[in-house]
This record gives structure tokens, C-alpha cells and sequence, in this order.
């Protein structure tokens, strides 16, 4: 699940790789900007719950 949100978020945030064999055509528009990086849950709360040790909170802000 982390990948797929993952991918979203920088689908959104970043341009495309550019292929250098074709001409550069540059109209992308972010639409989201990253904010900070991934969250992951700290030892004391895996030790308390288990099942936060594959939790991530990944935090993006919405452009118009």
C-alpha cells in the first residue's frame, strides 16, 4: 500500500522523466507538493503495538 502512495504522490508532485531521444516538451503542472518525508513509527510504539511497525504517514499539500 505504501508504494502505490508512494507513486501517487510523486506522479503528482514531480515532471516526468524526460526521454532523451525524443525533444523536450515541458507542460507539466504539479499538483501536489510534498511536504517533509516518510513517518514511521518510533520503537517505544512498535514495542507497545505491534502493528504499527508498517504503518507510514506520508503528508502532501493540494495546488489549486
Amino acid at each position: 500500500e505504501d508504494r502505490i502512495v508512494k507513486r501517487f504522490m510523486l506522479g503528482h508532485a514531480r515532471a516526468p522523466a524526460a526521454n532523451r531521444r525524443l525533444p523536450a516538451v515541458s507542460n507539466f503542472t504539479a499538483r501536489l507538493r510534498l511536504v517533509g518525508g516518510a513517518i514511521t513509527a518510533s520503537d517505544a510504539e512498535v514495542d507497545a503495538n505491534p502493528r504499527a511497525r508498517s504503518a507510514v504517514l506520508r503528508v502532501a499539500e493540494k495546488l489549486a
